[in-house]
């Protein structure tokens, strides 16, 4: 038997090994507690979770310390225990090899988009353009629609969506899937670890390499990626730089400028690694111009604390692949490619409507490129790019086919597909190549074509994106407008500095 005091000088005996009898008073029914029973309320709990309770919690907090330790570190004379995820991350986000191995890999993912959607792209031109166009066509003859409807409906609204279908819609059905099998595996947020430090520098945040990454697929997916950044200032700069990721509709113009011009500066065996070489530069420099604008707007419109955030690096793991092909295919490829189409139905409208509206017996374009021809000489580029760009606002896919159609329009080049106000359609570089020759084109013009398509205004739909995103008509304005203006200030000087070694 033995005995304890309680607080008030009470003896309470017990069994040695058995839990004490309570005797302590109990407070009366609906009254406050009083200082005599919280003291012995808390004597009886202390006696229920028993005698070695304290002892057993700091046996248990030292043996998870000790497996911790066991974990991270490696006693002399020990061998070192292999961590699979500690060992990769030791490539992807070393100082040395981390940068190259992101280059690499990314490059890979834009190789296997530009090379595995030129078939499905082919595939659904021959439908939409080869076979559902003449069809339609024909259908309107035989219905007996004027020639101005059918042109605008068909020529116009149709042709331009079937352009933007065809050519936009394979590289964001490969891109987004590759893209998020990266996410599930666990790689991205090594990405954003590898730039964190630049991104700060640069008044951003280390979470808009996500962004960047989703803006080389499209930059309105991009925008939307920003909602992983909390801070409003920061997740505001990176909607702001996401234009200068190359999206998808861009990537045609490149590879297609770079092949007719850039690669035949070299022999052929050499041609298609030097335009390689020369687009993956403009996606480069694409990433330069975000951290250096990311700078600006940060010490100008946007200034503030650059915040911090704890970045967690998740175990690697199999990626799911029914649920990413669903993921990135319903909520990212068709919610995008939709946007994309809404606004590129009206741009055919346009496009067929200025090349056929006609004063004084010539085509309205005719009037519109010879008004923006000294600017466009200017800039080293010419009116005929210029009215493309300002025509395929809505969908940067559109501009090579417009620029066909009003080169053709303007110089008589035969040999393209495409009427007036019908975009132009070929297979042939060599006959592409005879139209911008016939143009007036040269290594500078196509320089800085490729140029201008980096640093030029966002499309349509990405505009109405930062629109939607920030809530701000101010913000989508300068979103706009500040791309455009450094791109007119670059390519003036490229030209400028261009014809003054040349001369």
């Amino acid at each position: 038997m033995s005995a304890l005091t309680t607080s008030d000088g009470r003896l309470a005996s017990f069994q040695q090994g058995q839990p004490p009898i309570d005797k302590s008073p109990q407070p009366a029914t609906g009254g406050p507690p009083t200082a005599e029973t919280i003291l012995a309320t808390a004597a009886r709990l202390r006696r229920e979770v028993g005698l070695t309770f304290h002892e057993q919690l700091m046996e248990d907090i030292y043996a998870d310390a000790a497996r911790l330790a066991d974990r991270a570190v490696t006693r002399p004379g020990e061998a070192e225990r292999f961590d699979l995820d500690r060992s990769i991350d030791r490539i992807v986000t070393s100082r040395v090899w981390g940068f190259p191995m992101m280059i690499l890999l990314f490059a890979l993912v834009f190789w296997i988009t530009i090379i595995g959607a030129n078939y499905p792209s082919q595939w659904l031109s021959n439908i939409l353009i080869g076979t559902i166009y003449p069809w339609l066509n024909n259908m309107a003859d035989a219905l007996g629609f004027p020639w101005w409807l059918s042109g605008l409906l068909i020529d116009g609204i149709y042709l331009a969506t079937a352009w933007v279908v065809s050519v936009m819609l394979p590289p964001m059905a490969i891109f987004f899937p590759l893209f998020t099998l990266l996410e599930d595996f666990g790689y991205l947020p090594r990405v954003a670890f590898n730039l964190d430090n630049i991104f700060r520098r640069s008044g951003a945040h280390g979470r808009q390499a996500l962004s960047m990454m989703m803006g080389f697929g499209c930059n309105a997916a991009g925008v939307v990626a920003t909602r992983v950044i909390d801070s409003p200032r920061e997740r505001l700069i990176a909607m702001l730089t996401n234009n200068f990721a190359l999206c998808n509709g861009r990537w045609p113009t490149q590879i297609l400028i770079a092949t007719l011009f850039i690669g035949t500066l070299v022999p052929a065996w050499l041609g298609g690694l030097v335009s390689a070489a020369a687009v993956v530069g403009i996606a480069v420099l694409g990433v330069a111009f975000t951290f250096g604008v990311s700078w600006f707007l940060s010490r100008t419109m946007l200034r503030g604390e650059v915040s911090t955030f704890s970045l967690e690096l998740p175990p690697y793991r199999p990626p799911r692949i029914r649920q990413t092909l669903a993921t990135s295919i319903v909520d990212r490829t068709i919610y995008v490619l939709w946007r994309a189409v809404v606004f590129a139905a009206p741009a055919g409208a346009v496009i067929w409507l200025i090349a056929n509206i006609t004063i004084a017996g010539q085509p309205l374009a005719v009037y519109l490129v010879n008004f923006l021809n000294p600017i466009g000489l200017l800039i080293g580029l010419n009116g005929v790019i210029l009215l493309a760009y300002v025509v395929a606002i809505p969908a940067n896919e559109i501009v090579i086919p417009t620029i066909l159609m009003l080169t053709v329009l303007m110089t008589g080049a035969s040999g393209v597909d495409g009427g007036a106000g019908v975009l132009a359609q070929t297979e042939s570089h060599q006959t592409i190549a005879s139209v911008f020759q016939a143009g007036g084109w040269t290594l500078l013009t196509a320089v800085n074509l490729m140029l201008f398509s980096l640093l030029h205004n966002p499309c349509s739909t990405t505009i109405y994106t930062i629109y939607k995103e920030s809530g701000s008509k101010k913000w989508a304005t300068v979103a706009a407008l500040l791309p455009l203006a450094i791109g007119l200030v670059v390519t003036f000087t490229v030209a400028q500095v261009w014809r003054l070694i040349a001369y």
